[in-house]
Formats: C-alpha cells, structure tokens, sequence
C-alpha cells in the first residue's frame, strides 16, 4: 500500500475515492517510565521511554489506518495526517488519518 502525506501522487491518477481512514492508539505511561522522565526533568535531555511510546503508537496507529484501507479496497492513502490529545492523566491518544483511494 502506498501512503503519502502529499494530496497526489505524481505519475499516478486516482481512479476512486473511497474517503477517510483512520486508526488511532491510546497508550499510558507507565511508573517506570515516569519516574524515568523525571529524573530527566532535573538533568535535561531526551525523554527517550516518551519518544519509543509515541513510536509504537504511532506505528500502531499506521497499522490500523492500513486495514482499514484495504478493508474498502484501497491501495493507496493520501494526505497523511497525525494528531496527539490527552485522554486523561497520564495516558494520551495518537491518532492517524488520511483518504483511501485506488490508483491507477
């Protein structure tokens, strides 16, 4: 499956537009994980515990949005969009979305 962050595809004509996708992942983080972040807080740096859950998410996100594509019978996602938001304390949603289409 072809996915892109670009609204065309150069060379490539959409022959149908099946419409938005989209796949989300809420993750929390864990005591590990925070206790970790804050000592970071204190000595500055990479929160890197953040980084690889906001990694997972976001490739579980992608994940998602690919099934639901292929389940329209798309084989192509346009205009790749993510979105991050706060669900509650300490738990945050990631969010992807884009337009399934079929190219020729």
């Amino acid at each position: 499956m072809l996915l892109s962050n670009l609204e065309i595809v150069p060379g490539k004509r959409i022959v149908r537009h099946l419409g938005l996708v989209q796949g989300s992942s809420v993750r929390a983080k864990h005591i590990g994980r925070d206790f970790m972040a804050g000592l970071k807080n204190i000595v500055g740096g990479e929160l890197k515990g953040y980084t690889e859950l906001l990694q997972d998410s976001r490739q579980e996100a992608m994940e998602r949005m690919q099934a639901q594509a292929k389940a329209v019978g798309a084989n192509a996602i346009l205009n790749i969009r993510f979105s991050t938001s706060s669900i509650a304390a300490g738990a945050a949603e990631l969010f992807a979305y884009g337009t399934a289409v079929v190219l020729e």
